[in-house]
């Protein structure tokens, strides 16, 4: 599984569409952040559905400065 580069899907009323992450680190902190308000309960459910090794996205995320919060479902 790859993060940065990576066609997904991204929503289940939106199976049939896909999108490239960003590589920068502010868009991906964004995007991602995004995705967990407007369509997902957890980053696990955002990761298996997106198919996104969570470490790597967790860990790209850290290299910038911000952690994951479950009880917020958001990085910061």
């Amino acid at each position: 599984m790859q993060v940065l580069g990576k066609c997904c899907n991204f929503a289940a009323a939106q199976k049939n569409t896909s999108m490239e992450l960003p590589n920068d680190p502010m868009m991906l902190l964004s995007v991602i952040n995004m995705k967990l308000r407007d369509a997902y309960p957890s980053l696990d459910a955002l990761c298996e559905d997106m198919d996104i090794d969570k470490a790597e996205l967790v860990g790209k995320l850290a290299q910038a400065g911000f952690e994951y919060n479950p009880d917020a479902n958001k990085f910061w």
